[in-house]
């Protein structure tokens, strides 16, 4: 038998249902719309989105923000949201598709139809929005900007969270939020600096949204921004199907496996992991407000379709 057909096959199946936490907690960025979790690779049936949020609250996750990308998926997240009592919404275009947006001459209506949608029921963030440098070649810096300038507008005057991508872009992302001004609530989601950073956004109470990235051995950087990150400024993620937790890394994710980040963090934190999730609990609702304080629409299928 050779090496490679000896070798073991990753596994990629969903994770079990972790214990309940005691003190439930938000997950502030996932992404449970079909044009993202379908093309995720998974052994088996693909869990629905209805039976994410049921294991999710099997689990101790009260409750979670569902990300936009671009405007099909930002309008889908709305149209969930208005129907999902455990939903709420952000909307935005993606830093990576804006310089192909504003390349087709579509950038600025796809801006417009966000403006508007970041007025709906149950929208509390734009996002997610911000400057990546990894994936973004040096030409489409420029409409990654006027795109983040764009987002970092909205949220100020719909008096709504902004949540940031922020990939290999630190210097910028901090220089644009001092420039222009930044909402009175952002969030750095699926934090990836340093204690540099930490200590920036500290400065500024901005908030820092750990992942299942801090989990993994090679983040020794998130770890230690923990250390100094106020407790009165940490919030926690999911950002599924993507990035999960050890010790499944590399296996789907989910919101109901954000309690393994949850007592990650309390572990290397030496705290109690209960009180540990009372402070993000009272983190979350301060940014994004409480979940049941807007009523949904009459009862429907949420998840009836997938973005258009």
């Amino acid at each position: 038998m050779s090496g490679r057909s000896a070798k073991k096959r990753r596994d990629r199946s969903y994770p079990p249902v972790p214990e309940e936490l005691i003190v439930p907690v938000y997950d502030n960025h996932t992404h449970l719309d079909p044009s993202i979790v379908d093309d995720y690779p998974v052994d088996g049936d693909t869990l629905s989105p209805a039976e994410q949020l049921d294991r999710a609250s099997a689990a101790g996750v009260r409750g979670i923000v569902q990300v936009g990308v671009d405007v099909a998926s930002s309008r889908w997240s709305v149209d969930a949201a208005s129907t999902e009592p455990r939903m709420l919404a952000a909307v935005a275009i993606h830093p990576n598709a804006a310089p192909a947006l504003d390349a087709a001459g579509t950038l600025d209506d796809g801006l417009a139809a966000i403006a508007e949608l970041a007025t709906r029921p149950r929208v509390r963030c734009v996002g997610e929005t911000g400057l990546d440098y990894y994936r973004t070649e040096e030409d489409g810096r420029d409409a990654q900007l006027r795109s983040f300038e764009a987002h970092i507008e909205i949220a100020k005057q719909n008096d709504l969270a902004l949540q940031i991508h922020d990939r290999d872009a630190h210097d910028d992302v901090v220089a644009t939020l001092k420039r222009v001004g930044a909402p009175e609530r952002t969030v750095f989601h699926c934090f990836s600096g340093d204690t540099a950073l930490a200590e920036i956004c500290t400065e500024n109470g901005w908030y820092m949204s750990f992942a299942g990235t801090a989990t993994f051995k090679n983040a020794g950087n998130l770890r230690r921004a923990l250390d100094v990150a106020p407790r009165a400024l940490v919030l926690v993620e999911t950002d599924a199907p993507f990035l999960t937790p050890m010790p499944y890394r590399g296996r789907p994710n989910a919101s109901y496996l954000l309690p393994h980040t949850v007592r990650f963090i309390a572990d290397h934190l030496d705290t109690d992991v209960t009180m540990l999730a009372a402070q993000i609990l009272s983190n979350t609702e301060y940014v994004y407000g409480r979940w049941d304080s807007e009523p949904v629409v009459a009862p429907g299928d949420p998840f009836a379709a997938g973005p258009q």
